[in-house]
């Protein structure tokens, strides 16, 4: 495969122990799939160029920003849209399960999708999924996704609605989530014990918190990593102690949080205490 023809899968999982899901990172000139058929919703994100998909009898024209979803066990091919742009695109393969939290099985009557907003959103997880593929992250991200792509433009429809007892809910799962931080709960197994669906956790959780349950973790992660690098120790002992998967995980929401490396942050705290 030429540096033009490329193709990059990556594996995260929803929750420590919870089920796959794959992302796909794609740039193509020239390569045209032979029809074929997916188990999963497949949900793409055109990056450039334009792709021609044959589905349903029919033509799909991507450009940049169009969302595409095709369902389960719909055979489909798909190429170059032009002969001189080629086409690439980000897209990942969600159990019908993933579309279903709350709601029953939609149904996309229109396969392309105009939907900038949801657009940007979905390329941002998946590129900071497919580098850094952490299981909390990706179950806090792509179900909540998934389920604003449903409601959006299918027939399915979750009621707005407010979560009892939101708050309660939100301070067990902060605690959950504090008390084990090296290795945390799935937030199926958290929903599955206060008697919620993953999708009702996310809500209260975020309408109580402000941020998504990965993020108030990895700031809590933060905070506890503070404390280690003011002790002695290097960031690369401090990622592991604190849960992050390694130094660049550590660093990236290090930065972040608060705007310098952990590195600079350790030598700034001991050239103060010498």
């Amino acid at each position: 495969m030429s540096t033009r023809e490329q193709a990059l899968w990556t594996r995260t999982r929803l929750g420590r122990c919870g089920p796959p899901l794959d992302l796909l990172t794609a740039r193509f000139d020239k390569h045209v799939y032979a029809p074929h058929a997916h188990d999963e919703y497949t949900i793409g994100v055109c990056v450039g160029g334009s792709e021609l998909i044959d589905y349903r009898g029919g033509h799909i024209r991507t450009g940049p920003g169009s969302i595409v979803v095709l369902a389960p066990g719909e055979m489909h091919t798909g190429g170059p849209g032009t002969t001189t742009d080629g086409y690439a695109y980000r897209a990942l393969y969600a159990a019908p399960t993933l579309l279903t939290e709350g709601a029953g099985l939609p149904h996309f009557r229109e396969p392309l999708l105009d939907d900038p907003e949801l657009a940007a959103a979905l390329l941002s997880a998946h590129s900071e999924l497919s580098v850094c593929p952490d299981p909390l992250e990706t179950e806090s991200r792509l179900p909540w996704l998934l389920t604003a792509l449903a409601c959006r433009h299918s027939t399915a429809r979750v009621p707005t609605c407010v979560i009892p007892g939101a708050e309660a809910v939100a301070r067990a799962v902060r605690d959950r989530l504090a008390d084990e931080l090296v290795a945390p709960p799935s937030l199926a197994d958290l929903a599955a014990d206060l008697g919620l669906s993953r999708y009702q956790l996310l809500r209260a959780f975020r309408a109580t918190m402000g941020v998504p349950p990965y993020a108030w973790l990895a700031q809590y992660r933060v905070g506890r990593a503070r404390g280690l690098l003011e002790s002695g120790l290097r960031p690369s002992e401090v990622a592991a102690l604190v849960g992050f998967a390694d130094q660049a995980h550590l660093t990236r929401w290090f930065r972040r949080v608060l705007g310098v490396t952990p590195a600079a942050y350790r030598n700034s705290v001991q050239d103060a205490h010498r």
